[in-house]
């Protein structure tokens, strides 16, 4: 029985994690968007050769 409730605590930490990191990669997608537009923009990875 206490390992059936300690394995529910975790099975419901691990939801509640999981759900904070979605909301948070949710809520920075348009910023990071936009990184990946302007680092496109620069040469990506082809751009170490002229941006020592």
């Amino acid at each position: 029985m206490a390992a059936s409730t300690g394995q529910r605590l975790l099975m419901a930490e691990a939801a509640v994690v999981g759900a904070l990191v979605l909301a948070l990669f949710v809520r920075e997608l348009p910023s990071l968007r936009r990184e990946l537009r302007i680092w496109r923009m620069a040469g990506g990875l082809r751009a170490g050769r002229r941006y020592p």
